[in-house]
């Protein structure tokens, strides 16, 4: 007979093998059961149970000794019934589930992150954000040291006057030793304010967001490097403590 419809049901080879041995030896104790269905005495309990679960399977207790007996056939499509049900019900739960999974689906799209090594890759972690930025758009930085390098300070230069040009708003959050020089120098770009941290930190890094990025960047060392995330809801959070820090600033007034 061909058993494979009851395991296509949910029947494990086991429990076929143990349900048709008691359907033809009837009310009978564990050694008949062991021997019609070739099952080893170690597990034969554990599918007996199952199969009692299931509805298959009843005993009762003669003598202190427990006989066990076959359900109709016609339990098993009882069973059938049970479990397309119980599908049925778990088919539904999924289908609420999809937009929620959807959700994480796209935000482990929306997500990456990037490491830019040496000045050159600073450099291109920077002109990044032109590729997202439009003109009234806002790019804020806090954290910046006091002084930078020469070279560093050209292409800052440069840099604010593309931003001033393309009408991009900056706003930026220096280290409390910055001089008056330099941020008399940040705030004369049009559409850029430059204020002092409210409280001194020593931090070798600083921190620029812009829409979804955020871009950590270490310039000092023997080799900068700079960390680029981009993820709406991490770009949020940082937006939100330089928000918090900018309330606490004051404006700079030479």
């Amino acid at each position: 007979m061909d058993t494979s419809p009851l395991k296509e049901a949910g029947l494990t080879n086991g429990e076929v093998r143990v349900y048709l041995a008691l359907l033809e030896t009837g009310s009978t104790t564990i050694g008949p059961i062991l021997k019609k269905s070739g099952i080893t005495k170690s597990i034969i309990y554990r599918i007996l149970e199952k199969l009692i679960k299931k509805g298959l399977v009843s005993y009762v207790i003669k003598d202190k000794t427990k006989y066990f007996q076959a359900a109709q056939p016609n339990k098993i499509l009882e069973y059938v019934d049970f479990k397309e049900k119980e599908l049925q019900i778990n088919r539904n739960k999924i289908r609420e589930m999809i937009p929620q999974l959807m959700i994480k689906q796209e935000f482990v799209k929306k997500s990456e992150a990037n490491i830019y090594e040496g000045f050159k890759g600073l450099m291109t972690a920077y002109e990044n954000r032109y590729q997202k930025l439009k003109r009234n758009d806002e790019v804020v930085l806090y954290g910046l040291p006091p002084e930078q390098p020469g070279f560093y300070h050209a292409y800052w230069k440069k840099n604010h006057m593309r931003l001033s040009k393309e009408g991009i708003k900056c706003r930026m959050l220096y280290h409390p030793d910055v001089t008056d020089v330099n941020l008399k120098d940040r705030n004369n770009y049009k559409g850029c304010e430059a204020r002092r941290m409210p409280f001194k930190a020593e931090n070798p890094s600083w921190i620029m967001i812009y829409k979804d990025v955020t871009l950590i960047a270490i310039p000092q060392g023997e080799l900068p490097f700079a960390f680029e995330i981009t993820s709406q809801q991490i770009a949020e959070s940082f937006k939100n403590y330089f928000e918090w820090l900018w309330k606490q600033s004051k404006e700079f007034k030479p």
